[in-house]
C-alpha cells in the first residue's frame, strides 16, 4: 500500500471517530456542518499529502508543496466562514469540525510522510 492511500485510510478513520463521536451532542443541521466540513477537508489534506510526496527528496518542490498546501488550507477556511455567513449551516460546528479535521490529519502528515529514501536508517 503507497503512504498516500495509508495516510487516506488513517484520515478517513480520524474523521469517523471524530464523526461517530461527536454525532450524539450535535443536533440535525449540526451534524450535516460538521458532514459538509469532513467533505471539505478530506480531499484537501489528501491532496495536500499527495503533493508533499511527489515532492520528497527534492527541497524546492517540497518546499513549495508544503508552501502551497499551508497557502491553500489556509484559503479554504476563509472561503468556509464566507460560505457559512451566507448558508443555512450553523458555524459553530461547521468551523470548528473544519479546524479539527485539518488540524488532526495534519498532525498524522508527518507519521506517513517517511524518508525521501525510503530506506530505514541503519543502527550503528
Amino acid at each position: 500500500m503507497s503512504r498516500t492511500l495509508a495516510y487516506a485510510a488513517s484520515c478517513a478513520g480520524l474523521v469517523a471517530l471524530g464523526t461517530l463521536g461527536s454525532w450524539p451532542l450535535l443536533d440535525a443541521p449540526g451534524r450535516q456542518a460538521m458532514m459538509a466540513a469532513a467533505l471539505v477537508a478530506f480531499p484537501l489534506q489528501v491532496g495536500a499529502f499527495a503533493a508533499l510526496q511527489a515532492g520528497r527528496g527534492r527541497s524546492s518542490r517540497f518546499l513549495a508543496a508544503f508552501v502551497g498546501g499551508t497557502l491553500l488550507r489556509m484559503a479554504v477556511v476563509l472561503a468556509a466562514a464566507f460560505a457559512v455567513a451566507v448558508s443555512d449551516l450553523p458555524p459553530a460546528p461547521a468551523l470548528l469540525a473544519l479546524a479539527a479535521f485539518l488540524v488532526g490529519m495534519l498532525f498524522l502528515e508527518p507519521l506517513f510522510l517517511g524518508r525521501p529514501d525510503d530506506s530505514v536508517p541503519e543502527a550503528t
